[in-house]
């Protein structure tokens, strides 16, 4: 990997207590719903499910880094603004000179009529990430200072099968961060399956990926996908070294299945959902923060369905949080209570919450009541 002619700024203040590594990309969103081949202008933007966990943790109020590489161009320091915006630690991604910063266009379904309308709430992404800054990632990362530094602190880190998909030196940067075991720090993987990434690759490489991590996030039709079974019990079965598994079933409930056998399961909130992309980053970062909170488990799984919630219900990648008051009261709820809030772009109402609060307005929702919540319903084609 050649070494990078400049890194990202140094943002001030606590030093990470998480570190996210993995590519993202600049985003160009349409500006209005159907085929991509109707649409007359696109909005510039950025995602990508590290980076998107990055910004969310940091949110939640975990100091947070994040560490990849972008080209020497202009989406390459469009990145490294807007996730430094979100309070994120960019002071380890390495800008590449000779590579470009990795692009995808966002497809959004509407009521057009268009034989090739994907049709309204449904969206789909589409990658030009081949040879990018990113996907030169290598063990080499190991060795800069700046990374180094950053990982030597990190008590959480973050990892996603995106990664592995990328390149050769990427499997093997996993493989390293996998294999390099630190006392106090929690590895956690996210299989985040994109089918269109392993058309020219193995993905028999998967599994020990994840079953070398302690907390392990699965989505269950990504994981019926990828290995024939979506089912909680069954996925703890094959990958029994994590000591956490955490099974995402869409619009219902996540589950926690332990090592020792115990379980945990906590229904969705029922949510108006305005876009689907970056729910499952959302859960996964609630989910990371109350673990580092120490949180237990039906408290950790709660926090990760609140957070999809709230990117269900907005635009875009990241959504705001409500404020601590809420959050804690959903937390603290009854069952009842719990089942009886509801979550549009307009505001969280139930009989949990403190009188007269909620989260602020978002743009108006475009989709009729659903319970949905942890994975993506975009994924890459």
């Amino acid at each position: 990997m050649p070494r990078q002619d400049t890194q990202g700024p140094t943002r001030p203040g606590p030093p990470p207590t998480a570190v996210c590594v993995g590519e993202s990309m600049a985003v160009l969103l349409p500006d209005r719903p159907g085929p991509l081949e109707s649409v007359e202008n696109f909005r510039l933007s950025v995602g990508g499910a590290e980076s998107n966990v990055a910004g969310a943790l940091a949110a939640h109020g975990v100091p947070t880094a994040w560490i990849s590489r972008v080209g020497d161009d202009g989406f390459g320091r469009r990145l490294l603004t807007e996730v430094a915006a979100r309070g994120v630690d960019v002071s380890a991604v390495a800008v590449d000179p000779h590579r470009p910063t990795g692009v995808y266009l966002k497809e959004v379904g509407g009521t057009t009529g268009h034989r090739h309308d994907l049709g309204p709430g449904r969206s789909r992404l589409h990658y030009h990430r081949r040879g990018s800054a990113a996907a030169a990632l290598s063990p080499e990362l190991l060795a800069e200072p700046a990374a180094a530094a950053l990982l030597a602190g990190a008590r959480l880190l973050h990892l996603s099968g995106i990664t592995a998909a990328l390149s050769d030196g990427c499997l093997a940067l996993l493989r390293a961060l996998l294999a390099d075991r630190r006392p106090g720090r929690l590895v956690s993987f996210d299989l985040n399956w994109r089918p269109s990434l392993w058309r020219d690759r193995d993905p028999a490489v998967l599994p020990p990926l994840l079953d070398a991590a302690d907390l392990l996030l699965l989505g269950a039709d990504e994981a019926e996908a990828a290995f024939g079974t979506g089912d909680p019990a069954a996925l703890r079965r094959r990958f029994p070294a994590p000591a956490t598994v955490v099974v995402k079933d869409a619009a219902r409930q996540a589950s926690a299945l332990e090592r020792d056998g115990t379980a945990a399961t906590e229904p969705a909130l029922a949510v108006e959902v305005v876009e689907a992309t970056g729910a499952g980053d959302a859960f996964a970062a609630g989910y990371l923060a109350g673990t580092v909170r120490g949180l237990d488990q039906r408290r950790r799984l709660r926090l990760g369905h609140l957070s999809a919630a709230c990117a269900l219900t907005a635009h875009g990648d990241q959504a705001e949080l409500p404020d601590a008051a809420v959050v804690a009261a959903l937390l603290d709820a009854s069952p009842a209570a719990w089942a009886a809030t509801r979550v549009t772009a307009a505001g969280i109402t139930g009989p949990a919450l403190p009188t007269g609060r909620g989260r602020p307005a978002d743009p108006p929702r475009t989709r009729p009541t659903d319970r949905a919540t942890a994975p993506d319903q975009a994924r890459a084609q």
